[in-house]
């Protein structure tokens, strides 16, 4: 397991400050991986996080797991709560853990030094004890954790828009296979086409030429 120090420091990077609730959700990865008896960061699916807000506790997720988006190890459901769960795929164990809202009045005991309660927060957040920081419940899927992760080599296509469902997420509707967007479940309306400029047609070969050009 990695130091917090440069979990913080990766998360930092990528952020560019440091925060605390960058610091939140690096403490409270490290704190599910200890109780789920998982090492990270991790390079497999053994860990799926599921964060309850976006923006900077995320980074302090990413940064001490190693889950994101891209590898399907991290679902992002903006409750907007500093909160997250954390669930080992092989034994299906789940925990959530969220702050306590007394930490923050307590930061200032942990961090006298602080020049405001955000710096007093930035520090105190990473050498608070565990139980006075969080609070850990284990909790129950509705969702199965089968159909959460998907099924990836699964295709089809919206009986309505046409467009290519995958990973399994379509929706049945009697007969009907339909996106999500079309079952009344979008995040959008639809509006009105674009037309897109046209490109000027090339081939491959000219194409890595320019490329090879521009190197």
């Amino acid at each position: 397991m990695r130091p917090l120090e440069l979990i913080l420091q990766e998360s930092a990077a990528r952020h560019k400050h440091l925060c605390p609730r960058q610091v939140l959700g690096a403490r409270m990865s490290l704190l599910a991986a200890e109780m789920l008896e998982l090492e990270l960061p991790r390079l497999d699916k053994r860990l799926l996080v599921i964060a309850e807000t976006d923006g900077c506790t995320v980074d302090g997720i990413i940064a001490a797991t190693g889950c994101h988006v891209g590898g399907r190890t991290l679902r992002i459901l903006d409750f907007g709560k500093v909160a997250a769960t954390f669930i080992n795929t092989r034994t299906e164990e789940t925990i959530r853990i969220v702050p306590r809202r007394e930490a923050r009045a307590l930061s200032g005991d942990y961090a006298p030094a602080g020049r405001n309660q955000w710096e007093a927060m930035l520090i105190a957040y990473q050498v608070m004890p565990a139980p006075e920081l969080f609070i850990v419940q284990h909790v129950s899927l509705i969702t199965p954790l089968s159909k959460i992760m998907g099924r990836p080599a699964m295709k089809t296509v919206c009986e309505i828009c046409k467009e290519e469902i995958i990973n399994g997420r379509e929706v049945m509707n009697g007969d009907s296979i339909l996106c999500w967007a079309c079952a009344g479940n979008g995040y959008y309306h639809f509006s009105t086409a674009l037309h897109l400029p046209e490109d000027e047609p090339h081939s491959c070969s000219s194409l890595n030429s320019k490329l090879h050009m521009s190197l």
